[in-house]
């Protein structure tokens, strides 16, 4: 599942630790964007190993079983470890309701981190990895996790929680987003970019972007703003306006913030920002341009208005930006 190619010697270990009533889908998901992560000569990034407390038959939530070739010296040694959703037995779970020799598995460790996708953050929070921390889940399991997690803050209006070396994400889908994260922060925007390219997914949702929540009352069959994005996105370099993209939905401004909002979990000016950080990234990863015509080029203008949004958006200033990036390419 992980891709053809064997991992390169300094290709990142990754653990998926499944348990029976695991979800195919955000097993294979793991596989199929982390293993088929390729550095510049083409090399595999991540070396993807399925995992459970002991190898061999695993049950599914499906009609199928899968088979874990590995156990937890795996998951005790990866440098990253995912942990999929198993619905049948996660929402069971009680602090401390895990055996001593998993939990001596999940522990951190300096340069390691644990991540969840959906009510895998039941997993964590009974390791005890989750108190103290910012963490989400499935929408229609937050409210369960929390009163059975008091020591944990739960946020189950975004997409991906990242608390450094602890990760957590909602349901399925949002598995998709945490990988792409996962694979930006190591790697850059460019291989992430790549690799949801070959997905054929969304290169980047912003974490805090709301989960699908069901709403009453929801307005039938809403005109989409997704015409809007993508005449903006080519034109990322132009002084876009509100009014430039309503008028591509022929929408009233009003209207086309409000249903772009429900559509998008931001409103339209900040996703604008954060598609022409994204290309800024890009810029930054795979050109030699100077920071000025990275600004122009991103749409920001200036230098100075590229390094006060870059700051903002990615935790550093555009040139230690590049200087990591192009430095890891090259190596």
């Amino acid at each position: 599942m992980s891709g053809a190619g064997a991992p390169a010697a300094t290709a990142r270990v990754v653990a998926i630790l499944v348990r029976d009533g695991v979800l195919p889908m955000e097993l294979g998901l793991v596989h199929q964007l982390l293993g088929t992560a390729r550095s510049p000569s083409g090399d595999p990034l991540y070396d993807v190993r399925t995992c459970a407390p002991r190898p061999g038959r695993i049950r599914t939530d499906a009609d199928f079983p899968i088979y874990a070739d590995h156990g937890l010296d795996v998951v005790a040694a990866a440098d990253t470890v995912m942990v999929p959703a198993s619905h049948e037995s996660d929402e069971e779970l009680e602090p401390g309701g895990l055996s001593p020799e998993l939990v001596s598995a999940l522990a951190l460790r300096e340069g390691r981190r644990v991540a969840s996708i959906c009510t895998g953050a039941f997993v964590l929070a009974a390791a005890g990895l989750l108190n103290g921390r910012r963490a989400t889940t499935h929408w229609l399991s937050a409210e369960r996790f929390a009163r059975r997690f008091p020591e944990v803050r739960v946020d189950a209006d975004v997409l991906y929680v990242d608390e450094g070396e602890v990760l957590t994400s909602a349901g399925e889908a949002a598995g998709i987003d945490l990988c792409l994260h996962l694979i930006r922060s190591d790697h850059g925007a460019a291989v992430a970019a790549e690799v949801a390219r070959r997905t054929v997914v969304p290169p980047h949702r912003e974490g805090g972007q709301s989960q699908y929540v069901q709403r009453p009352l929801a307005e039938p069959q809403l005109t989409s703003t997704s015409a809007a994005r993508a005449w903006a996105l080519p034109r990322l370099a132009e002084p876009l306006t509100l009014a430039d993209l309503a008028a591509v939905e022929s929408m009233s401004v009003r209207t086309f913030s409000r249903r772009f909002r429900e559509e998008t979990g931001l409103t339209p000016m900040r996703w604008l920002t954060q598609r022409r950080v994204d290309r800024a990234r890009e810029l930054l990863e795979t050109t030699d341009h100077t920071i000025d015509r990275v600004a122009t080029e991103a749409g920001f203008g200036t230098g100075a208005s590229l390094r006060q949004h870059f700051a903002a958006g990615v935790g550093v200033s555009p040139g230690a930006y590049r200087a990591t990036f192009r430095g890891s390419a090259a190596g």
